[in-house]
């Protein structure tokens, strides 16, 4: 149970932001022992690998925070954070990485990491839709606040998951409230358009 709350908040939190999770894995691993990747992914707390996702983390939280190149950033990052997503439920929750290409299906080793694409991609999918709507209200202002903290929501969720993930349930309990209330805006503007759209079409039959 532990471990697959484990592996759902590091997948939520690549939903938010890719390389958060992994650079916090490790990290974690290589300079401390509160977190032990299994043999099949200790990779991530290679030298190089770090130094990696480090580089491409700087060019996200940059990228992410300047209007109109935000939007461009979440299409790339829909495919980018669900993979993300799948290889930081993997390794947190202690899962093989394939040995057997044959048996990947059969020994149902591809489950932890489909749950995590999901569960990313689903994150990723209310973050880019609260993103537009902020960017729309409040003419690209909030984009940089937005940004800044859904990465520190991301950091968050990383430790709590690695360190106390019976906290990931309040976690998902925040992210499922947020969802509805992007849904409820999302809905309230295309009914302010329609409106809007009704009231020009009315004043020029009129006029």
């Amino acid at each position: 149970m532990l471990e697959a709350l484990t592996g759902s908040g590091l997948a939520a939190s690549a939903g938010l932001n890719a390389y958060i999770p992994l650079v916090v894995m490790g990290l974690l691993s290589r300079f401390t022992d509160q977190v032990d990747l299994p043999s099949g992914w200790s990779w991530l707390a290679n030298g190089w690998t770090l130094a990696i996702l480090i580089a491409l983390l700087a060019v996200e939280v940059v990228a992410d925070k300047i209007p109109v190149v935000d939007h461009v950033n979440d299409i790339v990052q829909t495919f980018v954070r669900p993979t993300a997503g799948g290889l930081a439920f993997g390794a947190g929750s202690s899962a093989q990485t394939v040995s057997d290409p044959g048996t990947f299906f059969g020994s149902h080793q591809w489950v932890p990491i489909a749950s995590g694409v999901l569960i990313a991609l689903g994150v990723h999918g209310v973050k880019a839709a609260s993103r537009g709507v902020i960017n729309v209200t409040t003419a690209g202002f909030g984009a940089p606040v937005a940004s800044t903290a859904e990465d520190v929501s991301s950091v968050v969720l990383s430790l709590l998951a690695l360190l106390v993930p019976v906290l990931v349930l309040i976690a998902f309990a925040l992210l499922a409230w947020a969802a509805i209330m992007v849904i409820r805006l999302r809905r309230q503007k295309r009914r302010a358009k329609r409106v809007q759209v009704s009231d020009s079409e009315a004043t020029r039959v009129l006029g």
